[in-house]
């Protein structure tokens, strides 16, 4: 037991001198990552720049980067941080789409991710969406607000009997089935493999186009060169008038231009968003004293039926204690041995 314990002093020394360096860091990354760090006891440098060709050399003497969903990194930023010595690059994530892999696997440089964090966050945010569409609670609050005690324009409908588009049955995409057939819906999902967990409980697969073709739809798909604006001019024209969409997944499975015009011709009935294609420039500060240069977010802000959220989904305390836990525990299983345990969060 002595000889352990021994053991287990000189470990926590040897990791003391190793620093992960985070990038796009929020106050909430350094609470809940410091939170954790007891049992790792790695040196933590928190920065609020994203990771890019010119902020790279700030990850100077870091064994380990820890990036975000809006950090940059390409071949030119991931032969930077081989320069430096990085060897890690840990995503607080599950998508990986801003990642080189290829170039990361030239360079050295393992790559790992949280794969699954909380997948019922991101699926009940994408309910809260529905239900506010909807049922309008976000206009009537405002009202009540006012004084104003009017149910003139809040009608909605019920969504008990409606039929739900799922494009992505992942974790999230998962979580989402089951709580859409909880409300009495009918749920169609369309994946690459149709999952028999899913369809055991009553989900059904079909042909995207089937899919899109439904009451509200609701993406849950990564983003790669296949998915990339998945909702565009042609595959709109699938869509049901007058139907709901919801994006909690990467804000490039949308052509912004494409759904801006399918909402001025009433195509789409409602549209929430919690990701934005060019959401880097937006998200996760405080713009309000500045004039947002983005003419399609502004467009996007002035209908009366689309709801955005800043990449909300993911926020609630169960979720960031896992992805912290989860990332401090990928980067010590890497340090101590190139490997980890779960393959999933393994990407290079």
């Amino acid at each position: 037991m002595v000889f352990l314990c021994a053991v287990y002093r000189l470990f926590t020394l040897y990791l003391s001198g190793m620093k992960i360096t985070f990038f796009s860091s929020q106050p909430y990354d350094r609470s809940f990552f410091e939170k954790f760090n007891d049992s790792t006891g790695f040196e933590l440098q928190f920065l609020d720049v994203a990771l890019n060709e010119q902020t790279a050399i700030m990850a100077k003497n870091a064994t380990a980067v820890c990036v975000f969903v809006n950090d940059q990194v390409t071949t030119a930023v991931i032969q930077q941080l081989a320069g430096l010595g990085v060897k890690v690059i840990a995503l607080r994530c599950a998508g990986f789409n801003n990642v080189n892999l290829v170039s990361a696997r030239e360079n050295g440089i393992r790559v790992c991710r949280v794969p699954a964090y909380s997948p019922e966050a991101v699926a009940e945010h994408a309910v809260a969406m529905i239900l506010t569409l909807n049922r309008k609670t976000h206009k009537a609050y405002n009202r009540v607000r006012e004084q104003n005690f009017s149910l003139n324009g809040l009608l909605g409908f019920n969504l008990h009997g409606k039929t739900i588009g799922v494009v992505g049955t992942g974790n999230i995409g998962q979580a989402f089935c089951r709580i859409m057939l909880g409300f009495g819906c009918r749920v169609k999902a369309f994946d690459l493999i149709a999952n028999k967990e899913m369809e055991s409980i009553g989900v059904t697969y079909h042909p995207l186009m089937e899919v899109l073709n439904s009451d509200i739809i609701s993406l849950h798909c990564p983003l790669n060169e296949q998915t990339r604006h998945l909702i565009q001019d042609e595959t709109l024209t699938y869509i049901k008038p007058g139907a709901m969409l919801i994006n909690t997944g990467r804000g490039g499975l949308i052509d912004t231009k494409s759904v801006i015009g399918a909402l001025k011709k009433g195509q789409i009935g409602a549209l929430g968003i919690d990701v934005y294609e060019q959401e880097e420039k937006l998200f996760f500060r405080d713009l309000s004293a500045n004039i947002i240069q983005d003419d399609d977010i502004q467009r996007l802000m002035s209908f009366p039926n689309v709801l955005i959220t800043a990449h909300q989904a993911f926020f609630t305390d169960e979720a960031l204690s896992q992805i912290a836990i989860t990332t401090l525990n990928n980067v010590l299983q890497l340090v101590k041995n190139s490997n980890l345990k779960d393959q999933a969060a393994l990407l290079a």
